[in-house]
């Protein structure tokens, strides 16, 4: 049991200057008994509104320098202070406010929300058992408007989808990464690491780019960009949702199309899938 999407903004002022991280936090908790639920004993339970109180109270004291240690802070205060708790998991989302800048020059204390991904993270613990890192970014929408295909695939009496060679590749990606046992990573700088080995898988160089065969085989690049250049990702499952565009048909209005006019095919849609892990973890 637990309480989910407590919300809130922390500041933090350095003279003029304001840091801001607006945060999405849900914290579950499994206790040494489950005679809340058998007997209606309550003795045990760590009302929701307590967990609240104390994401509140840790994010005053402690502050927010990245949600990862915010997620640790919170999994080992409740591992620490409560006998009763055996394990803890807690989901910590950033919501993506960057600091505004005006003609090149960072402001004080105005900021912009850009939708370029949301960061989160997820913290787990046992008791005896090792506290268990996750980070991740997800609504990360992505679009290359060539060196894409699809073709050679199978076909039967039920296919209708044209081979193509050129072709919109459009995407929502989600990706989450274990760092296995948590230690004392640079956990900012491994997450934007990430994000640009995500970046360069898709989009390739900025000259030319890079042909994408399928949307599994660009899932797979961007798997192998990362486990080859952030050694501290053990485990990587990346998820990509396909937008379809199609090109309008512009014959009936005396128009020639080439490719110039597409709209989006929202729904059905595909998703692909893959979770990738480094020979010697996945043997472990």
């Amino acid at each position: 049991y637990g309480k989910n999407t407590i919300k809130f903004l922390r500041l933090h002022k350095e003279g003029k200057k304001h840091f801001a991280k607006e945060v999405e936090v849900c914290t579950h908790l499994r206790l040494t008994s489950a005679q809340e639920y058998l007997d209606g004993n309550n003795s045990l339970v760590i009302p929701t509104d307590t967990i609240k109180n104390i994401v509140f109270v840790l994010a005053k004291k402690n502050g927010i320098r990245c949600i990862e240690q915010f997620a640790i802070d919170i999994c080992k205060h409740f591992m620490t202070t409560f006998c009763q708790v055996v394990y803890v998991k807690t989901y910590v989302q950033e919501a993506p406010w960057q600091r505004l800048h005006e003609n090149g020059v960072p402001h004080c204390h105005s900021f912009i929300s850009v939708p370029d991904g949301i960061r989160f993270c997820e913290a787990e613990q046992c008791r005896n058992g090792p506290l268990i890192v996750f980070a991740g970014i997800k609504d990360l929408k992505l679009m290359k408007t060539t060196q894409s295909g699809f073709e050679g695939f199978y076909k039967n009496e039920h296919t209708t989808l044209p081979e193509r060679k050129d072709r919109v590749l459009c995407g929502e990606l989600f990706c989450k990464w274990s760092y296995g046992e948590c230690k004392d990573f640079d956990f900012d700088c491994i997450w934007n690491k990430v994000r640009e080995c995500i970046l360069e898988a898709f989009a390739g160089p900025p000259d030319c780019g890079v042909y994408s065969p399928s949307y599994q085989k660009t899932v797979n690049c961007i798997q192998m960009c990362v486990l080859s250049k952030v050694p501290q990702i053990e485990v990587i499952e990346v998820v990509l949702n396909n937008t379809y565009y199609n090109v309008v048909d512009m014959k009936n209005l005396g128009l020639t199309n080439d490719k110039e006019v597409l709209v989006p095919v929202e729904a059905p849609y595909g998703s692909c899938a893959c979770t990738l892990g480094r020979k010697k973890f996945l043997e472990a």
